[in-house]
This record gives structure tokens, sequence and C-alpha cells, in this order.
């Protein structure tokens, strides 16, 4: 016995590194054998019926380091050689996995493929990918990381990769692809009203803005798409509201030019003022034409300022006011109630700090914001009145504006008892952005609805959108008053203090659920400007969006 050979004395093994340990695949060489050749004990005894075989072989329990780092090196073996049944055998959905495998070399043309696996943790092992994306003479080097997941397969326990998108590239979802090819819209240059390039390395704010911009005048600009790899979104994708996504930019397109209205000097002022708040966003448009000459807001990754969907306090009054005085239930110097409490459909109102103004004018209750004061009318109220208010006089809730990119255009739903209540002093169901209600304030300084916009309409022949009917005179007259006495001697009056000229203003201030303090709100205009902005978690309008707001309108002049 002493002499007797070693059977695998003399036999060449290939040792693989995998994240730092050595599997050697030999015969006999046990239970990491096993996991690797699909072989065992139970292959050599043929004195057991296949069923008792399947049975004792079903594996349960924790995976071995041997089975996951096998099962992944025979996974990303064969991935790598370009043999893809053979990798999609080595999942658990070979079906699935076989399609983007697929995809993956001819619809990306991703070729020279390699991959290196990094350092197992339990059942998952980290690899790294490294290839070239080629489209007709044109090649770029890609490389990112991945990883991918050993599970036991149901019914037999064998391991198997997890089969996912991700494993094939981290940022793919379920129905997603990825293809090489020409870019799905050309680059453009967006200019400023001046005829200047707008960057984001200009105006950090601009990201969401620039991306709006070539998604809808890519194609009509002149411009020429360029070949990208990208991820291709699928269905569910979409509904989770991502994007298509370019991964690798393999030759630059050639970009058309759209100009927006945008003042270089106002969006950098705009840029400037939201800086020094956290979650800060202002719009400045030009009431008489409704030209957006700034937005900007502090955080980039959202358009909060053209996209958001926020309740906007009682800067809401300055709708409800001009609903009120046209019928008859408000006048500004004819006194109106303003309670400490009101109760409505089964909720107490109060107004802030629980003041209450004795045998007060309409107009003090404007200037001061007392929400009893809005609230103690709605027995009066239809339950769609404010809606049409909004939509008829001020444009909004209709989702009709063609801006030059994607914006939301304010909703104010009908209710009824509390919540319509809560609607008219800018709670409840009503939601709006800071584009929304600088086009609120810009109604009333010209007198009637100019729907905002970034991309002249000359452009592309859109067709912008018009409110069905104007404020009367007299009512028109009324609520420039009181936005014009609440900027003198109302809550707007700390944060206008140097704004000459025609002007008007109002606060806000909208609590929210679970957050510590409520977002400020304001919005203002004077001469031929208008602006709004909100600053959320920060406390009242007056003293947060207030300073943004009044300071771009001092700047243009």
């Amino acid at each position: 016995m002493g002499n007797r050979r070693n059977a695998t004395e003399g036999r060449k093994t290939r040792p693989v590194v995998l994240g730092g340990v050595i599997a050697v695949v030999v015969g006999g060489a046990g239970f990491g054998a096993y996991a690797l050749l699909g072989g065992g004990a139970a292959a050599e005894d043929g004195t057991r019926t296949s069923s008792a075989a399947q049975a004792e072989d079903a594996r349960t329990g924790p995976l071995s380091a041997a089975e996951v780092t096998g099962t992944a090196e025979r996974f990303l073996t064969a991935w790598q050689a370009g043999k893809v049944k053979e990798a999609a055998a080595a999942t658990d959905d070979p079906e699935a996995a076989t399609a983007l495998l697929t995809a993956y070399a001819e619809d990306a043309r991703i070729k020279d493929v390699t991959l290196t696996a990094g350092t197992r943790t339990g059942g998952k092992v980290p690899f790294a990918v490294k290839g070239t994306v080629s489209s007709e003479d044109v090649g770029k080097p890609l490389a990112y990381d991945s990883a991918l997941t050993v599970v036991r397969r149901a019914g037999d326990g064998e391991p198997r990769v997890a089969w996912q998108p991700a494993v094939v590239h981290p940022e793919l979802k379920d129905g997603d692809k990825l293809v090489t090819g020409e870019a799905g819209t050309p680059p453009v240059k967006a200019l400023d009203r001046d005829g200047n390039e707008l960057t984001t390395a200009a105006y950090p704010s601009l990201g969401s803005v620039l991306d709006g911009l070539r998604e809808k005048y890519g194609e009509k600009a002149g411009g020429e798409a360029g070949v990208e790899l990208r991820i291709v979104r699928g269905k569910e994708s979409k509904k989770a509201e991502l994007s298509d996504k370019t991964l690798l930019e393999l030759s630059e397109g050639t970009p058309g030019t759209v100009k927006t209205t945008l003042s270089p000097s106002l969006q950098a002022a705009a840029e400037a003022q939201v800086a020094k708040k956290e979650r800060a966003s202002v719009v400045v448009l030009r009431p008489s034409t409704g030209e957006i000459l700034a937005v900007a807001n502090s955080s980039h990754g959202f358009n909060t300022a053209f996209s958001g969907s926020l309740a906007p306090g009682s800067t809401m009054k300055v709708i409800t006011a001009s609903m009120l005085i046209e019928k008859g239930l408000a006048s500004m110097d004819e006194q109106h109630p303003c309670p400490k409490y009101f109760t409505y459909g089964g909720w107490k109102f109060q107004n802030d700090d629980k003041f209450e103004i004795e045998d007060g004018t309409f107009k003090a209750s404007f200037a001061r914001s007392c929400n009893t004061a809005f609230i103690s009318q709605a027995p009066e109220l239809a339950d769609d009145d404010l809606t049409k208010q909004a939509q008829q006089v001020f444009g909004l809730s209709m989702n009709n504006w063609q801006v030059g990119v994607p914006t939301f255009d304010g909703s104010v739903p009908v209710q009824s008892k509390a919540p319509m209540g809560a609607s008219l002093i800018g709670q409840g169901g009503v939601r709006m952005n800071p584009l929304n209600m600088a086009s609120v304030s810009a109604t009333v300084q010209s007198g009637v609805f100019h729907q905002p916009y970034l991309v002249s309409p000359e452009v592309d022949g859109r067709k912008l959108a018009t409110a069905s009917r104007t404020m009367s005179a007299g009512t028109l007259a009324q609520l420039r008053e009181l936005m014009s006495y609440t900027a003198s001697y109302g809550t707007a009056a700390e944060a206008m203090v140097g704004v000459s000229g025609q002007k008007g203003a109002k606060t806000g201030s909208a609590e929210v659920d679970g957050q510590e303090k409520p977002n400020g709100w304001f919005t203002a205009y004077r001469g031929d400007l208008a602006a709004a902005g909100v600053v959320q978690k920060a406390g009242h309008g007056g003293s947060t969006a207030g300073p943004i707001v009044a300071a771009l309108l001092k700047s243009a002049g």
C-alpha cells in the first residue's frame, strides 16, 4: 500500500484565483469537486434508485465557500468566453439570462470582455467588468463593477447564480436592456435671451432644465445624434419614472441651438440667492409676456421650482380673495370677521398664534394673513368655486401649460366640507410650486393670465394655454390694493423694504404632517417683474422665502 501512487499524482490542474481563494478542480476532491462537477458519491452508487439519489442529493442549509466560488467561476468563465447558454445554465433562470447575455453582445456590442472576481462575502461575489464597446469604426473601453449572489435552486438545492438584470450591469432593472447605437436625441446648445450659452458650470440649477430642452427640442433644433451605449428602460422602470441613461459616449453628436427667455443677470442672482438656504427654489417672470427670466433650486437633482407639488399655504389667499370679492363675500374696506377660531366640516381652524382682529376690514385680515377670515366664508361657497377661479382666471390646474420643458401646472381639486375650507388657505389638497405662484402674482400685476414659457412658441408653433376670463376691473383694483398694502404694512413689509415702485406681495406658511417647521412661501411683483419662492422646512415665508424674492425684484433695477 505504501508504494501505491496517489490517484491524482501527475494529473495537471489549473488553479483559478477567486477572491484570494485557490479552488483546484480535481477528481475525488470531495465536497468542492461535487459543486463544480455536478457529481459525487450518489453518482457512483448504482445500487440506489435515481429518486432516492435525488432526494439524498437535494441540498439545504448554508452554502459552502466552495459552492459559492465554484458556481461564480463557472458563470463568469462561460460569460467571458461568450458561451451564453453555458453561462445561463449556471443561473436559476436560464431563459432570462440567455436573453440578456445575448443582447449584451449583439445589441450593446460589447466584446473582449474580461471578468475578474473579487472577495466573496457569504453568497455574494463582486466582480469587475472590462470590455470594448464598438460601433462601426468607433470603439471605446468600458469598465464597471457588478456583483452576483449564489443561492440554492428551488427543488434540488443545487447552487446557482440568482438571476437579475443587475448582474449584467448594476443599473439594469427588469425589462431594461443595453443598446449601442445612435443617441436617442441629438444634443442641444441652450442659449440665454442674449445669445450666450447656458451651462451647468455657470448655472448649477439648470441641469434638469437642459435635460428637458434636449428631450423636447433635440430632434427639432437641427442637431445630429452621436453614438452611445445606453440603458433603454422597460415598462417597470418607466413606471418608477426612470429615464433612459447614457453609460458611454462613443462619439459626440452635433448640437442644435435653442434660445430661451432666461436673463443671464437674473439667473446668476437667483442661483446666488437660493445657495444661501437649504431646499430653496425661486422663479422670476415677466408678467406682460409670461417669459421666464430665472429659475433656481438650491438642490440640483429635482426641479422643485417647475415640477414641485407642495401646499402653498397663505399665498393661495390671493386666488381666494379674488373669488370672495367677485362673489360679494368680501370687500377690502368693509368690516370682515377674523375670530380666533372657526369650525367648519368638523375641523376647528385657527390663526397663527391664535390672534384675532376685532372690527377689522378685509384689507387688515389679508395683510395679516388671517385664516379664519377666509374659512368663515366656506359655508357660502360651492365645492367647485375655488377650482373654477383657479382655472378660469389664473390658468392653473388644467395640466395644459406648454412651457418648453416639463412642468407641474398646479392642482386645485374639487373638495367638500373641511378639506374645502382648508383649500381656501392653501392647505387641504391644493398643490403648487414657485412657477405657479409667480404666475399668480404676474396675473394680478398684468390683469390677465399669460402662460409662463421658457422657449418662445414661435420656435415650434406650440399653442400656449389661456384662461377663459379675466377679473372685473373693480375686483382687480381691490386685489392689487390688498397685495400692495401687504407689501408695505403687512406680513411682507419687512422683506419688501427697499423694493420701490408699483409693488405687491403675499406671504405663506404651509404646515406639513411630520415636519417640525412649515414651508415658507412668498409671491410678489414689482413693475413688469413677478417672482415666487419657497424654502422648505424653514418657517414663515416673510423671513425665509421673502428675502430671496425681494432681492431678485431689487436686482432687476
